[in-house]
């Protein structure tokens, strides 16, 4: 039956290519390119760019990056490659994002696997990786809560913000209740994963139990850090507030100076929103949020769909082709990638 089941469900890797590629293409002919009909009164506004503005927003979209590579290899330490090769992994995994719907998961497993011939333990790999992702949320709702608070005594209060920071407060609960259960109560949760293993034939206890206990362990070992502990959540908060910055730019760029608030309001709430997995990174989601909230704070319409596709162009598009040239140049030499044994190669997080 088992058998049966998986010939059903699963989807050859060609259909899941052209699947993707019709997802797309289909957010970007119904949901993106309308917006530029809307915009066609300013297009001329696009002449009049500063270019040293926009190398400006370039810049704090690469500095973006840079505090994720950063933060990779905080959560990977002492184990992190250099930030050479995380780059490039990490490029290649945001490539892999922005074409695949929910396309958190295989970007994920990709930088599993890439991690893992650069010599990264596995358990020091898995952990990483998801308090990386898990972790960043958690950043990214603290500042759209900060920003939400400040922002509602100044422009009222809407029912989509009261959404997002439900979610947020789920999140938050899920993340700091895992962590509790794995770290305070590891007895009881080995008892409750063997007693589930067990009814798994392709799962093995004890294995499963080793595991928890070096995840625990490394959970363990990142709290009582406190260095490395604050140099994670420093690198995602410089992460997305160096990506805000480049929208701000952009929507500043167009004629429009916004309070920094109400941007990491509306930064906030379009990111929230994009977690679910409907679109490639949130293709669609993310600009229809952005341009609603944007306008709703005082930007011209015109203006902001500018500003949000210009900021678009340089968060989501540019990066699938550089992405892209980052994997095939990790395939390419592949030979030389086997690095990051502690007190080797690896470095301090905030060296």
């Amino acid at each position: 039956m088992s058998t049966v089941s998986k010939k059903r469900f699963t989807m050859p890797r060609e259909s899941r290519i052209i699947l993707s590629a019709g997802c797309l293409v289909f957010v970007f002919a119904y949901l993106v390119l309308p917006q530029f009909s809307s915009a066609r009164p300013a297009i001329h506004l696009l002449a009049e760019l500063n270019p040293f503005i926009v190398i400006f927003a370039v810049l704090c979209e690469m500095a973006a990056i840079g505090s994720y590579v950063e933060l990779t290899r905080t959560v990977l330490y002492p184990y992190a490659p250099s930030r050479y090769n995380t780059l490039r992994v990490n490029l290649a995994g945001l490539a892999i994002s922005h074409v695949v719907p929910g396309g958190t998961a295989p970007a994920g497993a990709l930088s599993y696997r890439i991690f893992n011939e650069l010599g990264v333990p596995k358990e020091t790999n898995a952990f990483g990786l998801a308090a990386q992702g898990s972790g960043s949320a958690v950043v990214l709702n603290l500042i759209f809560w900060f920003a939400l608070v400040v922002s509602i005594p100044l422009d009222g209060f809407n029912p989509a913000y009261g959404f997002a920071a439900l979610a947020g407060v789920f999140l938050l609960m899920a993340f700091f209740g895992t962590i509790l259960l794995i770290t305070r109560g590891q007895r009881h949760a080995d008892t409750w994963i063997r007693a589930a293993a067990r009814h798994i034939p392709t799962l093995n206890p004890d294995k499963i139990s080793e595991l928890l206990g070096k995840v625990a362990a490394r959970i363990t070992l990142l709290i009582t850090n406190r260095r490395t502990l604050w140099w994670a959540f420093t690198w995602a908060g410089l992460n997305w507030l160096f990506d805000a910055t480049c929208l701000w730019v952009f929507v500043w760029s167009f004629g429009t100076v916004i309070s920094p608030i109400d941007l990491l309001v509306a930064y906030g709430l379009a990111n929230i929103f994009a977690a679910i997995p409907l679109t490639p990174a949130g293709l669609g989601v993310v600009e229809g949020v952005l341009i609603t909230t944007l306008v709703g704070f005082g930007v011209p319409h015109s203006q902001a769909i500018l500003a949000v596709l210009a900021y678009r162009l340089v968060n989501f598009w540019i990066p699938i082709p550089v992405g892209g040239a980052a994997y095939a140049s990790l395939q390419w030499r592949k030979a030389p990638l086997t690095t990051g044994q502690p007190n080797g190669t690896a470095t301090s997080p905030d060296a």
